[in-house]
């Protein structure tokens, strides 16, 4: 029997004394969507935490474009996603595009941190998602040059990833065993040891 999206939902959350702000914990990528609209406050309310990011210079050089299901613009994100995607990602309500400017607007030059600046917003953007109970799911999977076609992407602005944002749905909504599986797996994360050095490889003691 294939368990309900609560039960999932208690899987995946983390529950740690770290003294982390639960949020992060909370925060999971679920594929399964419910068939619920996002409000447009709750909309405004992700952005608006993504626009206060850090960035080089100050340039904040991300831009996102969303597509509300039933629009022209969520179906043209939709048609750049590759096949697996595809498969699940259209029962998003919205489907957002995140990319960036990749030179600097006060000398044109070259930005080479635009893109981790993009990331940073966009990490905010899925932790606002979290607390607000949204669920997000980031995808690298999609055409870059048919997005960019698409929806006019100017060139110079380069690609991060497209986000899936709604309600977490049921796991059996997703109709395909192995997307099922993955749904309810319990998360998995790399130790601190192997992440965090005093020098390389050498693991920094805390």
């Amino acid at each position: 029997m294939t368990l309900s999206a609560s039960e999932v939902n208690k899987i995946k959350q983390v529950h740690s004394d770290d003294g982390v702000l639960p949020i992060f914990h909370e925060r999971w990528s679920s594929r399964a969507f419910a068939d619920r609209e996002v409000s447009d406050a709750d909309l405004k309310r992700v952005f608006e935490a993504a626009r206060w990011a850090a960035s080089s210079g100050n340039e904040q050089p991300w831009r996102f474009v969303v597509g509300r299901r039933g629009t022209e613009t969520h179906e043209k994100i939709f048609a750049s996603l590759v096949g697996f995607n595809q498969s699940w990602a259209g029962k998003a309500p919205v489907l957002i595009l995140g990319v960036a400017k990749g030179r600097f607007n006060r000398n044109d030059a070259h930005n080479e941190y635009a893109l981790y600046d993009l990331g940073a917003a966009t990490s905010y953007l899925t932790l606002q998602a979290a607390a607000l109970g949204l669920t997000t799911h980031q995808m690298a999977g999609f055409e870059h040059e048919k997005a960019r076609k698409l929806l006019g992407i100017p060139e110079g602005y380069v690609f991060g990833a497209v986000i899936a944002l709604g309600y977490q749905g049921e796991p059996e909504s997703l109709g395909n065993e192995k997307l099922i599986e993955r749904e309810v797996a319990p998360r998995e994360r790399k130790g601190l040891e192997e992440l965090v050095f005093a020098e390389w490889g050498k693991v920094l003691a805390l």
